[in-house]
Formats: C-alpha cells, sequence, structure tokens
C-alpha cells in the first residue's frame, strides 16, 4: 500500500527569529573554554575582550607575556599592553610579586573567571602554589584518612626544603648632610617644575653624588634641571626617585668643553708694494723710492768718487 501523502504546507518554526543571529550551537565534549558573558560581551575594546578570552583558554603555565601574546595577536605591543591594563583594572587580571626561596623576585599572573575577588588576603583570592604529591605508593592495606581526623603525632613533617639565601644589604646611603649643598638645591628646586618631584631626605642624598658629577663635569643647574624634568611620563610606576635616578645613570655625561686656544701672535703689517725709480723693480716699502740694490750701488759709487 502506497505512502499517503498530504500537500498541506509544513509547519513553521516558531522559535525562530526573523531578524538578528540565528545560532546553530554544537555540544562540545572536549577542547572548550567556559567564558562569562561579562567578559565576552564586555563594552569596549574588542583587542580586550579577546586577549582576556585568549588567556582564559591557555593552560596553567602559560606565558602570558606581552612578547609571548604579540607572537599569537596580529596587534603590536601598545595595543595589547593597554588590553592588559584595561583587564587588571576591571578586576580579571592580577599581578603579584612573590619573592622565591632563593631570594629572587618574580611576578605571577592571575586571571579570574569573574572579577571581583577581595584580593590575596580575601577568600577568593588566588589559590597557593600547589604542593607537588609524594611518589611513594599506597599499599593495598593502607586506606586514606581524612586530613581533619588525622592525629598530630602521625603528621609527616615536610621535607626541609634549601636554606634561603642571605638578602643582600643595601649600600648604605650618606647623609644629607654631607652631600654637596649644590646637588642638593638642585633636586630640591625640580618640585618646581613638577609637583610630582618630591623627594625625602634619604632619597635626595642618595641622588646627590650623581649630580655632584655631573655638576663637576660642567653641566650647569638649569641644563640638570631640563634634563630630568623634560618628557616626563603621566604616571609614575614607582616613586619619582627611581625614575631620576635611572635618568641620571643612564644619560651620558657631556663631553668637556674644548681648551682654550693659546693667544694669537700679533703679526707686523704688510708694507705695500712699491715701484723702484731706478731699475723699475717691484719693493715693498712705506713710501716710494729706490731698492736696495739701487741704493747699495748709489752709495758705493759715491764712496768710489770720495777715494
Amino acid at each position: 500500500m502506497a505512502d499517503s501523502q498530504s500537500n498541506a504546507r509544513l509547519r513553521a518554526d516558531a522559535g525562530a527569529p526573523t531578524s538578528g543571529v540565528i545560532h546553530l550551537r554544537t555540544r562540545l565534549t572536549a577542547d572548550f573554554t567556559v567564558v562569562s558573558n561579562a567578559l565576552a560581551q564586555r563594552r569596549g575594546s574588542a583587542v580586550t575582550v579577546g586577549v582576556g578570552v585568549y588567556i582564559l583558554s591557555l593552560p596553567t603555565g602559560a606565558p602570558v607575556t606581552i612578547a609571548a601574546l604579540c607572537e599569537h595577536f596580529s596587534e603590536g605591543e601598545i595595543l595589547i599592553s593597554r588590553a592588559l591594563r584595561e583587564l587588571e583594572a576591571a578586576g580579571y587580571l592580577e599581578r603579584r610579586r612573590e619573592r622565591l626561596v632563593s631570594g629572587q623576585i618574580r611576578t605571577r599572573t592571575y586571571f579570574y573567571d569573574v572579577p571581583g575577588g577581595d584580593g590575596p588576603d580575601g577568600a577568593d583570592g588566588p589559590p597557593e602554589p600547589p604542593t607537588p604529591p609524594r611518589s611513594r605508593p599506597r599499599g593495598p592495606r593502607e586506606r586514606s584518612v581524612p586530613r581533619e581526623s588525622a592525629s598530630p603525632l602521625r603528621e609527616v613533617a615536610p621535607a626541609p626544603g634549601p636554606a634561603p639565601a642571605p638578602e643582600e644589604t643595601e649600600s648604605p646611603v650618606p647623609a644629607l648632610g654631607d652631600a654637596d649643598p649644590k646637588a642638593v638645591a638642585v633636586l630640591t628646586a625640580l618640585r618646581r617644575v613638577d609637583p610630582r618631584l618630591v623627594l625625602s631626605a634619604r632619597e635626595a642624598a642618595r641622588l646627590a653624588p650623581a649630580v655632584t658629577e655631573w655638576l663637576a663635569a660642567g653641566v650647569g643647574a638649569h641644563e640638570i634641571t631640563e634634563l630630568l624634568t623634560v618628557r616626563l611620563p603621566d604616571r609614575f610606576r614607582a616613586r619619582p626617585a627611581s625614575f631620576l635616578a635611572f635618568r641620571l645613570r643612564e644619560t651620558p655625561l657631556p663631553v668637556p668643553p674644548l681648551p682654550p686656544l693659546p693667544p694669537t701672535v700679533e703679526r707686523p703689517a704688510v708694507l705695500p708694494f712699491q715701484t723702484c725709480d731706478g731699475c723699475e723693480r717691484a719693493f715693498r716699502a712705506q713710501e716710494p723710492g729706490r731698492c736696495r740694490s739701487c741704493r747699495d750701488h748709489l752709495v758705493g759709487e759715491s764712496v768710489r768718487a770720495a777715494g
């Protein structure tokens, strides 16, 4: 028996929108990342959203420096660094400086799925570095005991780590009274040019030797002030003293002035040319007359005539 066929129109999909995007979703079971709508639909720069989603998709421990992000994206360092600053201001990104056991300081980056954590000391802060698991296999008769119910007498003391390296002691800073007064006056006057350049007594004493070296090299106080205050950044990432120390350290000293030339010896005046009245030769003399040969010839003739 043949199947019955209906001539009626197919029912329209009532859930399909008449305009806008239509999602064709696929259920993913691997290689996917959960992203909050607060980040995916964030208003503003698309580079910021793309960088944030890309960092979320990376595994823990992947490098997220500006150089590493520039290798992945086609944008340059300026846009990438601006995106990281916006993520940090919004609460998604956190950079924390931590001291290692060896005494070195490193910067660790934490990224939040949802911003609004209470920081390192709060309950929603980033987790502590994980402790590596022990490699000793568990026996067939051993059973795990909850950590809360374990007796404190049976707890195994952690293996002693390497002894921390002694911290480097800072070089003693000279007292402000021992510094060059001219150098201190130059440093304290910087706040007149930029009110942010306020230095403490310790900072002024630490920077004074470098300014003294510049003064000894022949650089004036006005030139040093212009060097330290020209093209200042809109925002200092550290104390202004660190920025001033960098400029004093990295800027090369000017070339010392050349020694003065020896005094010039006055040359005798050059006599003009005259034409000899006897032989018509040219000779130098103050007034017209005869040359030396003609004068000697006349003197010889007069001597012979007298003899």
